[in-house]
């Protein structure tokens, strides 16, 4: 079973699964051996790979970036793919390694003359004996890395009871020339690991801060044309033409979206001071929740729309994080860090629990997370630049930017919660400014 230490575990017995709250600790990851896919038809990726090895390689890499997983090197294997698919696993092979799951499978042809593959897997409780999963997944070849993902988090939720995160994508800005006196940028997106990068923009016009809507069909994003800043709304199945928001003189931060995805919480300079404002996607109808007396920036809605969070200044020079109702009532500041702490960039979790931010103290930068009344602040992640966390769909993990140093360019890194499993999304370039889309199984579901 997975182990944790100073951790919540709940056990469910018959489904041999479990329901996990990390608060903090030592997470100790689970044994699991993934075997290549039996591959009868010879199937290849494109860069020529044995495909039933790529599928493997995938799950291993999703698993094991969960921190809940480590795969158990090949060569200590003592069946093969052959013998499971005909014989299915003997179990006296596979405990000698201390596994604590096995995964096989196979990639076919669907049809005789068909281009879609079936990819099915078969998931083992190793210590039971028993069968915990098996599934098939039918789809063009070229999507295998996604069919790929999407089992991944089929066993993923199967072995902890939660929700995974690999079917999803990330939005970012990608430092074109890694000059920091004439900026080139454009806003990308990409599948959770770094694959499949595609431009949303050309690069011709400075843009910022992309946030993804939570019904993942939209991106609003902060760009510069004629050096003025204009917010835009991207619809992602049709990328050639985003809609102008407005021409807003002095905007902070792009706008965040509602829970629905039919209003935007931004802020809005004038006369040396920036509110807080509602808008409605459709009618361009803007709300003001806060007064133009001080510097409130970057809210972020609740997960059930009724609070947002905000940084603000206005108790003193040092900005702090501050939650209202979404009529702009009931304000109360929630950060107290001590030794001039400064507190930027608040995002909520989905599950509602926690909220993440970047903290500054002195010229040390933080990733943190507090309850939203303002308790149990812990810092996960820090450096020389560390900034701009978002969330995984379930809530777990978070991505961030992270630079080494002034020299270095900036990458996007992913850690979770315990503060201990950080690892690097590969991209081809600088990145900034991620941002975690809902899982699009889940939306695809609902549509």
């Amino acid at each position: 079973m997975i182990r944790y230490c100073l951790a919540i575990l709940f056990f469910t017995a018959n489904l041999h699964a479990l329901k996990i709250e990390i608060t903090k600790g030592d997470v100790r990851p689970d044994p699991i051996a993934v075997v290549e896919f039996n591959n009868p038809d010879g199937f290849v990726t494109a860069d020529k790979t044995d495909l039933g090895e790529g599928i493997a390689k995938v799950l291993i890499n999703d698993l094991e970036a969960s921190g809940l997983f480590v795969a158990i090197g090949k060569s200590a294997f003592l069946q093969t793919v052959d013998s499971l698919v005909k014989d299915g696993p003997i179990m006296n092979n596979w405990r000698p390694l201390k596994a604590r799951f096995l995964v096989y499978g196979e990639v076919k042809r669907k049809d005789k003359d068909s281009d879609k593959i079936t990819i099915s897997f078969r998931l083992f409780d190793v210590l039971t004996g028993q069968q915990m999963q098996g599934l098939s997944y039918n789809g063009e070849q070229k999507n295998w890395r996604r069919m790929t993902h999407i089992m991944a988090d089929s066993i993923y939720g199967r072995a902890t009871g939660e929700t995974g995160v690999f079917d999803s994508k990330i939005v970012f800005i990608e430092d074109m020339n890694n000059d920091r006196k004439n900026p080139k940028k454009r806003m990308m997106i990409m599948d959770w690991d770094g694959f499949n990068p595609q431009e949303l923009t050309d690069g011709k016009n400075l843009v910022l801060t992309p946030r993804v809507s939570p019904d993942a069909q939209k991106v609003a994003y902060l760009a510069y044309i004629n050096q003025q800043p204009r917010v835009y709304i991207m619809d992602l199945k049709n990328k050639s033409s985003p809609k102008e928001l407005g021409h807003f003189p002095g905007m902070t931060l792009a706008p965040r979206f509602s829970p629905d995805s039919s209003k935007v919480v931004m802020s809005y300079e004038k006369d040396g001071a920036s509110a807080v404002y509602i808008m409605d996607v459709a009618s361009g109808k803007k709300d003001q929740l806060t007064e133009h007396r001080c510097i409130d920036t970057s809210p972020c809605y609740s997960p059930d729309g009724n609070q947002i969070v905000f940084v603000s200044d206005r108790d003193g020079p040092k900005p702090q994080l501050f939650v209202m109702d979404t009529s702009g009532g009931n304000v109360r500041r929630i950060s107290f860090g001590k030794g001039g702490s400064r507190y930027f960039q608040p995002a909520w979790s989905p599950r509602g629990d926690l909220i993440a931010f970047t903290k500054q103290v002195d010229c040390t930068f933080y990733i943190g997370v507090m309850s939203p009344d303002g308790t149990g602040e812990r810092l996960i992640a820090q450096g020389y630049m560390v900034e701009s966390p978002t969330w995984s769909p379930n809530g777990r993990y978070i991505m961030y930017s992270r630079e080494g140093s002034i020299r270095d360019k900036s990458q996007i890194d992913m850690i979770d919660l315990t503060g201990r499993n950080r690892r690097r999304i590969a991209t081809q370039k600088g990145a900034t400014d991620g941002s975690w889309s809902p899982l699009m199984t889940s939306i695809m579901a609902n549509d």
